[in-house]
């Protein structure tokens, strides 16, 4: 079995719900999609979400990556290697983490169909429908909203919370506050996405610590290229600290690692391109006594679907942050990944299960 084709699609799909962070304001999902198919006519999928502000690339750019020099890398390529495929992309472009990622996952769904089993199963993990449980996002906004939100989602089955704070330091501890008043029994995370400086991040933690509202962990509060900072304020604050931004590849991780910057880790796909990668840095970071997390940008089935899988197959320290595709009103995919109130239910078929593009 070999490949034989790599074609590229845009998708879109409107958000039943404005989605509201420091970094930016988002109404529709919109990702480009890999498929690549074999020669016997099987397609494996893969997705690359653009996200400006925080991996730098476009659509049309993964686009272009993708048809281009990733595309002649694997074609007419034997599918049984597929370590050596894996492998080979990550040299082949710099930069470039999504639409690595979407063409290795592609490559990972190809295997996993041709060889009859789950895309969980092909990473190591059980057989059968697997339940990964999930937060969801509650999006930055005034405290009434905030409050009224939460009401929202624990009604529809989620128990675990991450508040989108950094647009306000000044009133970030009352967003908190509201959250906590309307779901008492919940677990609670919060994060800045970069918002904060690390004064202002030592002063709000700390506030919220005094306050008694029980976070879990706050998520890169500082600049991504702060790491000092990033340590200062784990340092100096005893609720733990994960770092998102601030590691996309492997020397980002030892730099974090070796300078006890975060206590936890939230590992993606389009930020370390691929599979492979993802599972070395949650290895790494367990051996270094980090927390971990797998998460997502704003992706799809297919993207969370990849995630989710690695998660089923290594497990993680806490709940992961897979709730990108449950934002879509209406999927734009058939098959794949769906979600059951703060589960994400993965299909037992081959593959990440999915049937076509809408």
């Amino acid at each position: 079995m070999s490949i034989a084709e790599v074609r590229c699609h845009r998708l879109r799909a409107p958000l039943h719900t404005p989605f509201v962070t420091a970094l930016r304001r988002t109404e529709h999902l919109e990702t480009t999609v890999v498929e690549v198919v074999d020669d016997e006519g099987r397609r494996g999928y893969g997705e690359a979400p653009q996200v400006w502000r925080v991996t730098g690339e476009s659509l049309a750019g993964a686009e272009a990556c993708l048809s281009g020099p990733l595309a002649d890398l694997v074609r007419g390529r034997p599918l049984d290697d597929l370590a050596g495929l894996a492998r080979d992309l990550e040299g082949a472009v710099v930069g470039n983490w999504g639409a690595k990622a979407a063409m290795d996952v592609a490559l990972h769904d190809l295997a996993a169909q041709a060889a009859g089993v789950s895309l969980v199963e092909l990473l190591g993990g059980p057989s059968g429908e697997q339940r990964v449980p999930t937060d969801v996002t509650v999006s930055s906004g005034e405290p009434d909203e905030i409050a009224a939100t939460t009401t929202k989602r624990t009604a529809e089955g989620f128990t675990v919370l991450k508040l989108k704070v950094g647009t306000d330091a000044a009133t970030d501890v009352a967003r908190v506050r509201a959250v906590r008043d309307a779901a008492p029994d919940a677990r609670i995370r919060v994060d800045a996405n970069q918002g904060w400086t690390p004064h202002e991040a030592i002063r709000v933690i700390r506030a919220l610590e005094d306050a008694g509202l029980g976070i879990e962990f706050v998520e890169q509060p500082v600049e991504r290229y702060d790491v000092d900072g990033l340590a200062r304020v784990t340092e100096a604050v005893d609720t733990p600290v994960m770092a998102d931004e601030s590691v996309f590849a492997p020397r980002d991780l030892a730099a974090v690692i070796e300078r006890r910057a975060a206590d936890l880790v939230n590992v993606k796909l389009a930020k370390c391109g691929g599979l492979g990668v993802a599972r070395d840095l949650l290895e790494t970071a367990r051996a270094a006594g980090m927390g971990t997390i797998v998460g997502s940008m704003m992706e799809g089935p297919i993207g969370v679907g990849a995630a989710a899988a690695l998660v089923a197959a290594v497990g993680t320290s806490h709940v992961s942050d897979l709730d990108a595709a449950w934002w879509a009103a209406s999927s734009p995919v058939s098959g794949g990944a769906t979600y059951d109130g703060g589960v994400i239910v993965l299909p037992a078929g081959a593959g990440l299960g999915i049937g076509g593009l809408a």
